[in-house]
């Protein structure tokens, strides 16, 4: 008997009964807005900024309406201006692209490795067109960080880390997020915490994080962002900036402080999925698995595995074949973006030219969410799917 998968790729966990609970008297108190309180109350809010600052040792941290909203708010604190290049992956969503347009900026797209992170070399053949990086660790994908660090320091370009997929993940043991200028977390529901929608911003630059909670809507009540700049760093910035407000309210601060809490048990938990995928589809023929450095500290709520120089049409039979069977893999080298799942060349707003090695990789990557609804029994069942739909057509191509 054909084996199919019955589970869910988008359903979540349960928000906690902690956090449910402290929603709960948020609502009740009617006081969702995180500048109001009552005289002795710090709210949800201000703690959840705390809490996150401390969990990855970052001197501030503002929360704000969505990663994409902190990923804007960082480029404008960095001083990007309309017309501006900013480099950036080419293998990303929509929201990072879209960030560096909403600025009135334009990105200049760099290539990706078939470890699925930023080319190093290309990024170093085009450092001196923009003096700003955006860096996407898509899909929880981190690159040599110091050596990319070192590339950027030397030519004087600021480093924004977009860190949607990477909450919790350590290179050499550093947080993600703290290696440049700011860090860019996503509290989206696909994300490692879920608040519907969400962000953090974190920083050590005083005058940086001063400029993006006045960005953020702060009017003139910076005062309680216990975990922001002291009020010595708004003297002159509250008159210069304006107010593009995109804060996050209590009532998602309240849902996201218990995950915040339990997040290193959630990552040991998406790794050991991650790790029966891996050994499920060990020596496969024609597929490639990403290849994970000792030194990088990943969080793998997703997976991938390459089908490299596969037809369109071979790889287009896989993905087909295996949602036939209950499995859900998304495909960065379709000819039209489907969902989330998108290309460089999708985003017409802004120009691009063809990267020849990056499309090679594009046209194989495929894609899937390991929600933590999922066991390992699951996981084991989804590889022996995949395996086996990937043998059929390369057996018959070959």
């Amino acid at each position: 008997m054909t084996e199919r998968f019955t589970g869910s790729f988008t359903q979540q966990e349960p928000i906690p009964e902690e956090g449910i609970a402290a929603a709960v008297r948020v609502m009740q108190s009617g006081r969702l807005h995180r500048y109001n309180t009552v005289p002795g109350e710090v709210a949800e809010t201000v703690l959840l900024e705390q809490e996150f600052a401390a969990s990855v040792g970052a001197e501030y941290c503002l929360a704000v309406a969505s990663g994409g909203y902190a990923i804007g708010t960082a480029l404008r604190a960095c001083g990007v201006k309309p017309g501006d290049r900013v480099l950036t992956n080419a293998f990303t969503l929509a929201p990072v692209p879209g960030a560096i347009a909403g600025v009135g900026a334009v990105p200049v797209y760099i290539g990706v490795t078939e470890e699925l992170v930023i080319d190093l070399d290309d990024l170093a053949a085009k450092l001196d067109q923009a003096s700003v990086l955006l860096l996407s660790h898509m899909r929880g994908h981190l690159c040599d960080m110091e050596a990319l660090m070192a590339l950027c320091d030397a030519a004087g370009v600021t480093v924004v880390e977009d860190c949607a997929h990477t909450m919790g993940a350590t290179w050499n043991g550093k947080p993600s997020g703290t290696f440049g200028r700011f860090g860019c977390f996503s509290t989206q529901t696909y994300k490692h915490i879920n608040s519907g929608e969400g962000g953090l911003l974190i920083s050590d630059d005083a005058e940086g994080m001063a400029r993006a909670t006045m960005l953020s809507g702060s009017y003139m009540l910076y005062t309680s962002h216990a975990a922001g700049p002291t009020p010595e760093e708004f003297a002159e910035l509250r008159y210069q900036t304006p107010n593009i407000s995109g804060r996050m309210d209590n009532l998602r601060a309240a849902i996201l402080r218990p995950q915040l809490a339990d997040l290193a048990a959630q990552a040991g938990r998406w790794n050991a999925l991650y790790d029966v995928m891996d050994a499920g589809l060990r020596d496969v023929p024609g597929l490639t698995l990403v290849s994970r450095p000792d030194a990088e500290g990943f969080v793998a709520s997703s997976f991938q595995f390459l089908l490299l120089d596969w037809s369109a049409a071979a790889v287009a039979e896989v993905q087909s074949r295996c949602a036939a069977r209950g499995v859900e893999l998304k495909w960065f080298g379709g000819a039209e973006p489907v969902g989330f799942t998108s290309r460089y060349d999708s985003w017409r707003y802004a120009a691009s030219t063809p990267m020849p090695a990056s499309d090679r990789v594009l046209a194989g990557i495929m894609d899937m969410r390991l929600p933590l609804t999922f066991s390992t029994a699951d996981c084991a069942l989804i590889a022996r799917i995949i395996r086996a739909e990937v043998s059929a057509v390369w057996q018959a191509g070959n």
